[in-house]
């Protein structure tokens, strides 16, 4: 889907604005959005390969490529933040923490995760305090290299930030940034190939989009099952059930029960016509 989504993102954005100044009125007939929040959206690029060459320094203070982690050959979550914001990216990191806390996948394992600040007066210090905090919230070892907090130069956040849809804006009296709440999954090749919003991911959906995203290489045979019965629906950006996918499976399990049972039918007569030869 490549449209805007200016209503998600001014709902997603209100922590984020909430403390600025000035006049806003109650969304509705009329609403006014802030000045603050013009110009933030989401524009959905699924499929779009991101520029895995642009060059970010990562907490330790070493330079570090998306590169790096993609060719790992793992799907990869990845979240565009700044560091020293006052509401929305920390709730958009604990909402990811406590997802990734509930999906049976291991991080470094089946998956890798990749935080960049969009901010680019922010330091790898200010990555490493958030790191650290993550990390331990997520019950992994903050040292670990399968979850990168990066910082970068404003040409390649925005390099980033451009190829996956992803406009936030600044201000400057508040030196504050305004931006949706959002995270992105990344396949092995580094196309996007999910769009995750809000700050409260369920487990499902993320699992799956790891699944997903990773074509079936991560994740048990149930996944793949699941996927088969539950899609993507982009109006309410949740994985909802699949008619079609329960059909098919329903035919495919009333298909083998059928042929069980001709198999046990064929079976049987085949021993009776041998006991009946023999009595003969």
């Amino acid at each position: 889907m490549r449209g805007g989504v200016a209503t998600l993102a001014f709902l997603l954005v209100a922590p984020a604005w909430a403390q600025y100044p000035g006049d806003r009125r109650h969304a509705g007939g009329g609403a006014a959005v802030p000045a603050a929040v013009k110009g933030v959206d989401v524009i959905e690029r699924l499929g779009d390969l991101v520029p895995a060459g642009v060059r970010f320094t990562d907490s330790e203070g070493r330079p570090f490529q998306l590169a790096d982690v993609l060719r790992q050959g793992r799907p990869v979550i990845l979240t565009l933040v700044y560091y020293r914001c006052p509401a929305l990216c920390s709730l958009v990191l604990s909402g990811l923490t406590r997802s990734l806390r509930a999906v049976d996948l291991r991080l470094g394992d089946d998956y890798r995760v990749v935080t960049v600040s969009i901010d680019p007066s922010e330091t790898p210090r200010l990555a490493a305090e958030s790191k650290r905090g993550h990390l331990q919230a997520l019950g992994a070892d903050p040292a670990t290299a399968a979850w990168t907090f990066a910082t970068g130069a404003e040409p390649e956040i925005q390099a980033l930030a451009g190829a996956l849809g992803f406009q936030y804006t600044y201000d400057a009296p508040t030196r504050q940034y305004a931006h949706a709440a959002a995270i992105f999954v990344l396949s092995p090749e580094g196309k996007i190939s999910r769009y995750l919003y809000g700050i409260d991911y369920p487990a499902r959906d993320l699992r799956l989009a790891l699944v997903e995203a990773s074509r079936g290489r991560v994740g048990t045979s149930l996944d793949r099952v699941l996927l088969t019965c539950f899609k993507y629906d982009p109006a309410s950006r949740r994985y909802e059930p699949y008619v079609l996918g329960f059909v098919r499976i329903g035919g495919l399990l009333v298909f083998l029960a059928l042929a069980t049972l001709l198999s046990i039918l064929w079976r049987q007569e085949v021993k009776m016509k041998k006991q009946r030869g023999a009595q003969a």
